[in-house]
């Protein structure tokens, strides 16, 4: 199993050059921040991810994957928020 500052630097390394913010609760559950680059306000906040089932490069590939598509989605729906008060 990979240490918690190596599991950080990979997922946090993933989603350059947006800065990312992987932090560790006492439950050993992740929290992770992605911030647009412009504004600094926080585009993706989850939490609750198990560390403990992130034990293969496929579960580290797969969550990585699943933040990258919630994140685009919701740049998507603040898109078009944007486009309809226009």
């Amino acid at each position: 199993m990979l240490s918690t500052l190596e599991l950080r630097n990979i997922i946090e390394s993933s989603f350059l050059p947006m800065r990312c913010q992987c932090t560790q609760a006492q439950d050993r559950s992740l929290t992770v921040r992605i911030y647009d680059r412009t504004s600094e306000r926080v585009d993706l906040h989850r939490t609750g991810i198990c560390a403990e089932q992130l034990n293969s490069n496929r579960a580290i590939s797969n969550l990585i994957a699943g933040l990258r598509h919630d994140l685009k989605n919701r740049q998507g729906v603040q898109a078009h928020r944007v486009n309809d008060s226009l």
